[in-house]
């Protein structure tokens, strides 16, 4: 019984708990980010270069290797399939730089809020007159 009940206050203690919200937030802000990186920036990048799609480039490592497709190949043998290590580079970049985007302005809001000046000994104890005010019963 001891060991369940260290088990227990070691689970639910709050970095445990924060640790375990935060894999769960971060697996969903991972599939946001996922269809914001597939669905609306490769549209774009592919619209700019002209359609260009790396998921399709490879080089044969068997001579039985004939397709055109990936998909293909890889069903018919080897390949070294450098077009798709290239999208998830560029995936990787464009995650990467997301991340940083969001990091840069919670570290920028967190700034402006420790840089805020603290009150003025008049505006505290005013604050406590008003809050001793609103205690006294009417």
């Amino acid at each position: 019984m001891p060991v369940l009940k260290e088990f227990r206050e070691f689970a639910v203690k709050g970095n445990v708990m924060d640790l375990a919200i935060g894999v769960i937030i971060g697996a969903a802000f991972g599939n946001i980010v996922s269809s914001l990186v597939g669905d609306i920036f490769m549209p774009v990048i592919g619209a700019i270069t002209g359609g260009l799609d790396f998921s399709n480039h490879f080089i044969p490592l068997s001579s039985a290797v004939t397709a055109e497709n990936l998909v293909d190949a890889k069903k018919q043998g080897a390949v070294l399939a450098y077009g798709s290590f290239i999208t998830i580079a560029i995936n990787f970049l464009i995650v990467a730089g997301v991340l940083f985007l969001v990091v840069r302005t919670i570290n920028t809001l967190r700034r402006a809020e420790e840089n805020k000046p603290a009150p003025s000994r008049s505006e505290v104890l005013l604050t406590e007159i008003r809050d001793l005010l609103a205690k006294r019963p009417t």
